[in-house]
C-alpha cells in the first residue's frame, strides 16, 4: 500500500540575491492516514522525541536563469546539506521556481535512502516499506523587506 505523509508546517527561507534556500521541519508534524502509521514513524523510525527536527541548507547552483522580476516557471539546481536524524548528507536535485504576483513558489522531488540517515526499518515490516522513499517539497514564500 501506499504510504504518504503530508506536513504543513515548514519554515523555510528562499534569498533571491544569492540563491541560498534553508528550511526547517518538525518531524512531528507529518500526518499520516492510520493513526498507527504516524506513530510507528515517530516512535520506531524517525525517534522524534530524540531527533525532532530535520533540516535542510542549500543553493539555487544555475540562479543566472532566474528571472526574479519577471512572472514564469523556471528549472532550477539546489544542492546542499539534507539533516535528519542527526546525519547529514549532500544532495542535488532538480525543482522549479514559479514566480507569481506576490511571492514565490518553489518544488522538487527527490529520493532519499533511510538506511544513509541511519533510519533502521524493522524486519517484520521491510518488505512493506520502500528502499527508496520519494520526497516532494512544495514551498511557498512570500516577500519579507529586510529591516
Amino acid at each position: 500500500e501506499d504510504i504518504k505523509a503530508d506536513n504543513n508546517q515548514v519554515a523555510g527561507v528562499l534569498y533571491i540575491s544569492t540563491g541560498e534556500m534553508v528550511f526547517q521541519v518538525l518531524i512531528k508534524s507529518f500526518h499520516f492516514e492510520k493513526a498507527l502509521m504516524e506513530e510507528h514513524f515517530n516512535e520506531n523510525y524517525m525517534e522524534s522525541d530524540k531527533f525532532p527536527k530535520s533540516s535542510f541548507r542549500g543553493k539555487i547552483t544555475n540562479l543566472s536563469s532566474v528571472d526574479f522580476t519577471k512572472q514564469g516557471k523556471y528549472g532550477v539546481i539546489v544542492e546542499g546539506d539534507l539533516n535528519m536524524h542527526d546525519v547529514i548528507n549532500k544532495i542535488s536535485t532538480k525543482g522549479t521556481i514559479e514566480v507569481v504576483q506576490g511571492g514565490v513558489n518553489a518544488t522538487s522531488k527527490f529520493n532519499i535512502v533511510p538506511e544513509d540517515y541511519k533510519i533502521t526499518i524493522p524486519g517484520v515490516v521491510r518488505d512493506n516499506i520502500a528502499k527508496t522513499l520519494e520526497v516532494t517539497v512544495d514551498m511557498k514564500y512570500a516577500p519579507v523587506e529586510p529591516k
